[in-house]
């Protein structure tokens, strides 16, 4: 066993902790946050099954930033959608045999990277050429899409440029899995893309990259449109009145 290897182990049992940790405790903050005030932004669904419909138009087709902005909108929607097959494709190195639907999306995970790369390019461009938008930016924003875009390049790269022996990596990460540890290509380009990722996953939970569950607890999202009709009362008032 490398000393390579070892390292690299370390590194992602620690940046798998802390993501997950970190995740649970983020999303335990926004379950306990309370809601004092009826806040739906109109129009909104008046019952539970239109607040649901309303979710899925959300995360699917980011339907409030495309009524705010059709570029954004555009930009988002192809990095999130290329970014779901990417991740996909990546399944297969973790599964051992492939199941067939991680199969199938071989093809079209392979080529969403570039699509990944350019809606980066898109969200990051507007931070420069869009005056209240590079008015309110900072420089994690401007830090966490180079991150990202180094992400897709890198793992453009090894695709592209410079082959990795993908079939190693399959038996480290499969290891990683087991406790196993194997052997880990030094590759120069996967050992930069992996670092990467760990270090995404590390920063992922405290940072702005965290919005996909927040959306889930977002009053102005998930509340019914019924204030004439039910009262609406935040659970730490309710227990004041108990």
């Amino acid at each position: 066993m490398s000393a390579l290897a070892l390292i690299y182990a370390a590194l992602f049992y620690a940046a798998t902790a802390l993501f997950v940790v970190g995740l649970a405790l983020k999303i335990r903050r926004y379950a306990r946050t309370p809601a004092p005030l009826k806040i739906p932004t109109t129009p909104a669904p008046t019952t539970g099954t239109g607040v649901a419909l309303r979710m899925v138009r959300e995360v699917a087709f980011f339907e409030s930033l495309f009524k705010s902005s059709k570029w954004t909108w555009l930009f988002g929607w192809v990095f999130h959608a290329a970014l779901l097959l990417v991740i996909l494709r990546h399944v297969r190195y973790f599964q051992q045999p492939v199941w067939e639907p991680i199969v199938w999306v071989q093809p079209f995970g392979i080529y969403a990277g570039f699509a990944m790369v350019a809606g980066l390019a898109g969200l990051w461009a507007r931070r420069f050429l869009v005056d209240r938008v590079r008015y309110i930016s900072t420089p994690s924003d401007h830090l966490h899409l180079a991150l990202l875009i180094a992400i897709g390049l890198s793992g453009l790269g090894m695709r592209f440029v410079a082959h990795t022996d993908i079939v190693a990596l399959k038996a480290f990460m499969l290891g990683l899995m087991r406790f196993d540890i194997q052997p880990l290509p030094a590759d120069p380009l996967l050992l930069l893309h992996l670092s990467l990722v760990a270090l995404l996953m590390i920063v992922f939970p405290i940072s702005k990259l965290l919005h996909a569950p927040g959306l889930f607890f977002s009053p102005t999202r998930y509340q019914v449109d019924n204030p004439r009709e039910a009262r609406h009362v935040a659970s730490w008032a309710a227990a004041l009145d108990k």
